[in-house]
């Protein structure tokens, strides 16, 4: 327990410093390839029906989940027989990549820059990198308040609850979170192809960040004060808004994050050409600006430290009184 909390500190801070630097591979890409693979090979040996598909899809979680799980489960397992030294270099690169908050922050300040030097057509691109939304005919507002909601919406699982499994379980417990997100990003969409393949990926990351998502909400909340936002006003948004999305964890960190702006944030959307009806979230109590972007970011960030400060309050209680 010891070794694994001290290595999500240590990942946690070579995140903050290095992020994901591109030219080093990235262990989400290779659950992606994993995910494709199995894809390919389940939609050939299940029939193409509803319930083909279903159980294709369940087979998929939990090859997933098993490989995905396994190897970094193994790999700390076997270190640990040669090495308690060197297995903690092994988990602090493990935690390191599990976590992305300063990828979050570098992708979205990309938009935050564009908007500032007043080129749309540019942070309309940067922005179609980390949303899943048409973009191209995004004007600036529309722009900015898509950077805020997928800082608000990522900071619970790009961060925060992946740095909770971390903080229960250790690093292969992180790998669970990430290869259950992974999987809803890419197979869990409501259109004919995913409808039923990628229903239990869907279901099951629901039920993975049921109490992470909260937990990320009550946490964003508390760092309000910390930062100057208006934390009244988080705590009133959260409670009414919370669940103004198709997801029941979506809107949590959201909604907190419009209060504590005083924006308004959501609302209809276009995906892939199809328009989707959405509430709005928060109130519209002042007009949404490209410096919302960089307060997004300073609330993910205060979250995430008080998160990890709490972890380590947490988990050293635990093992003190285990000792």
């Amino acid at each position: 327990m010891v070794i694994s909390l001290t290595a999500l500190i240590i990942g946690f801070l070579i995140d903050a410093v290095v992020g994901d630097p591109h030219s080093i591979p990235h262990p989400v890409i290779f659950i992606g390839k994993l995910i494709s693979a199995l894809e390919k090979i389940l939609r050939r040996i299940f029939p193409k029906s509803k319930s083909g598909e279903l159980v294709a899809g369940f087979f998929l979680v939990i090859f997933v989940i098993l490989i995905s799980t396994g190897i970094p489960f193994f790999i700390l397992f076997f270190a640990e027989k040669i090495s308690i030294w060197l297995r903690l270099v092994i988990e602090s690169i493990m935690c390191w990549q599990i976590l992305a908050a300063k990828s979050l922050k570098t992708e979205s300040m990309k938009v935050y820059t564009s908007l500032k030097k007043g080129d749309v057509e540019e942070a309309r691109f940067n922005v179609s990198m980390i949303v899943g939304r048409d973009t191209q005919s995004l004007d600036d507002i529309g722009i900015t308040k898509a950077a805020v909601e997928t800082v608000a919406e990522n900071t619970s699982d790009g961060v925060i609850a992946p740095m909770i499994f971390c903080a229960i379980g250790g690093a292969w417990a992180g790998f669970l979170y990430k290869s259950i997100n992974t999987m809803d990003s890419m197979v869990a969409y409501k259109n004919d192809k995913y409808m039923y393949f990628g229903r239990c990926a869907a279901h099951l990351d629901d039920i993975v960040n049921f109490i992470p998502a909260r937990i990320s909400a009550l946490i964003m909340i508390l760092s309000c004060p910390i930062l100057r936002f208006n934390t009244a006003n988080a705590w009133k948004i959260w409670r009414r808004d919370r669940y103004k999305h198709a997801s029941p964890n979506s809107a949590q960190t959201e909604s907190v994050c419009a209060g504590a702006l005083d924006i308004q944030l959501a609302g209809d959307a276009w995906y892939h050409g199809v328009l989707h009806k959405k509430d709005f979230i928060g109130d519209n109590n002042r007009k949404v600006e490209y410096e919302d972007i960089r307060r997004a970011n300073r609330l993910m960030y205060s979250t995430a430290i008080l998160c990890l400060i709490l972890s380590i309050l947490i988990k050293s209680a635990i093992i003190f009184i285990l000792k």
